[in-house]
């Protein structure tokens, strides 16, 4: 199992935890932002995080990873490689609601992993445990490679992140970012 100092050493080395001034996907401001995309792209270090993410739900029978898209797609592909089961993605419609696509689907009952790249206030994973739920299929739990939230956030089921950030957030209007005229970044997948 990687140490924490072994896992933030890969996040710096390949450029993923930035500094500066970025709205985050959340809405909120930060002076750090994890680019998860930047530690992925190095595809056996990808597969080294993602394997320390999976090992903790070896035992936990589960049946297919899914991940939100586009974020999540590389890091559920590599988590259900290391599980040996199958790893699908869902994909936002018109109105910006997870759907699934491409064929997938679940059987009723189906043990499904959540995993996703980071989470901070966890809006895709709730939607895609509700979007598994309503499939007919069981979410057992909750995977991600960076969890932002500082312990706000409760999917009513395991929880479990390879690195916890406890990175400082701002509303908008109590930014001192944006009190010093800081350009903003939206370094987000859209």
């Amino acid at each position: 199992m990687l140490s924490e100092k072994e896992i933030i050493d890969r996040m710096v080395k390949t450029g993923a935890l930035l500094e500066g001034h970025f709205q985050l996907r959340s809405g909120l401001h930060s002076d750090h932002y994890f680019q998860a995309a930047l530690v992925l792209q190095h595809t056996l270090i990808a597969a080294e995080l993602c394997a320390a993410m999976a090992e903790p739900w070896r035992n936990e029978g589960i049946e297919t990873v899914i991940s939100p898209a586009v974020g999540g797609i590389i890091v559920g592909q590599e988590v259900g490689r290391s599980l040996g089961v199958r790893a699908i993605f869902a994909e936002k419609d018109d109105n910006s609601n997870l759907v699934l696509r491409r064929g997938f689907t679940f059987r009723p009952g189906e043990r499904v992993l959540v995993a996703e790249d980071v989470v901070t206030k966890g809006g895709r994973v709730q939607q895609t445990l509700d979007l598994v739920r309503s499939c007919g299929a069981t979410p057992v739990g909750v995977t991600v490679m960076v969890d932002r939230s500082d312990g706000t956030v409760d999917f009513g089921l395991p929880f479990k992140s390879l690195l916890k950030l406890s990175l400082e957030t701002f509303q908008p209007e109590n930014c001192p970012l944006c009190a010093k005229n800081m350009p903003i970044d939206h370094p987000g997948s859209k």
